[in-house]
């Protein structure tokens, strides 16, 4: 049986996201196979292990009792040691969380640094595709079809300066993200100067760089993927927003979006969609599982790349595990296949010579 550390929670304005992430995951991992260990991040940094998972899942973290753990920094003993002085051995981690000091790179450099397998993209494939300044330079090196943007840094971010630089560069409406958030946090359609300027200060709250993205007049459509070095498609779907956009609301309010599973395109279109998946994946050298979102441009019927999450949400309304159901892969097998690419992917890595 494999002893599994479920990861969940972190330092990121996603928090709340990934419990409800969590949540699905774990419901989804067979106890004949896997021995499952919840380990909660909280919202301060804290790592602890909860006495119950669904209290620390629905009420929070620093509600319910806990005991306080850490990964040991040692790879030749990987796994947990507790406050009461116990440790527990781990084969695995499952990092289910979304976002800063999580989707980032940074626990997938810590769990690389102790020696535990774990689901989804490397350091690299993490940071690159969490930091959407980063992610599209190298989107445009591969030749992949973006829209046009600005990004801008530290005090570059806001005010007049900043709003000149956008005017300059792009028309209205614009879209504003922090450059390393996910989810629709501190995003905003800016219509005009009178919004902009707010949007750029509400971004800047989040990240240090900010993301200004000319916009779309078209439809969205997402595609999941599955494998290491030979990744799989899913079948496309199209979101219909209730808002304007896809906004936070859109993506976790019941009944403030549509899933269209396959999107209503043209076959033409549906392998463009994920052919370009692939080749985004393959770009930032991801593996284990992601998920790529596009528009389809009303004016001149291209297929768009919009960006990529190497952590994408799993609750009951996220695209990703819908995508794969529609795919043939439901479920328990989904996350089952997760955890084969992660050991594939660290048994690969183990192989490798580290000294002359």
């Amino acid at each position: 049986m494999l002893r599994l550390a479920l990861i969940f929670g972190g330092r990121s304005a996603e928090h709340e996201i990934s419990l409800a992430s969590a949540r699905f995951v774990h419901s989804m991992l067979d106890r004949d196979k896997y021995d499952v260990i919840p380990v909660g991040i909280t919202p301060a940094g804290r790592w602890v292990v909860p006495a119950d998972f669904d209290a620390a899942t629905t009420a929070g973290l620093d509600a319910v009792e806990s005991q306080a753990a850490h990964l040991v920094s040692d790879p030749t003993r990987p796994g947990l040691e507790l406050a009461d002085g116990s440790f527990s051995a781990l084969d695995f981690a499952f990092p289910i969380m979304h976002g800063t000091f999580a989707e980032d790179g940074t626990i997938q450099g810590l769990l690389e640094m102790a020696g535990v397998a774990y689901a989804g993209s490397g350091v690299l494939g993490s940071s690159v595709g969490m930091d959407k300044e980063l992610m599209k330079a190298v989107f445009a090196n591969a030749g992949l079809p973006q829209m046009d943007y600005l990004a801008l840094r530290d005090g570059a971010a806001v005010g007049p300066d900043a709003v000149a630089a956008v005017e300059a560069r792009l028309d209205y409406p614009v879209f504003v993200k922090p450059a390393n958030l996910g989810s629709s946090v501190g995003m905003t359609k800016a219509h005009d100067r009178a919004e902009l300027g707010p949007a750029l200060e509400l971004a800047a709250v989040y990240d240090r760089k900010t993301i200004v993205e000319a916009t779309c007049d078209g439809r969205e459509l997402e595609c999941s993927l599955l494998g290491n070095d030979q990744p799989r498609a899913s079948i496309p779907g199209e979101v219909i927003p209730a808002n304007e956009f896809y906004d936070f609301e859109s993506k976790y309010t019941e009944g403030k979006m549509a899933f269209k599973i396959p999107a209503d395109v043209s076959d033409a279109h549906l392998r463009t969609v994920q052919e370009l998946a692939v080749a985004a994946f393959e770009a930032i050298d991801a593996s284990g599982f992601s998920r790529c979102d596009f528009f389809l441009e009303t004016a001149t019927d291209r297929v768009i790349l919009n960006e990529i999450n190497t952590i994408p949400g799993m609750t009951a309304m996220s695209g990703f595990p819908r995508l794969w159901a529609a795919s043939g892969i439901d479920g328990a097998a989904l996350i089952e296949k997760i955890v084969r690419l992660g050991l594939e992917r660290h048994e690969r890595l183990a192989r490798l010579k580290m000294a002359r």
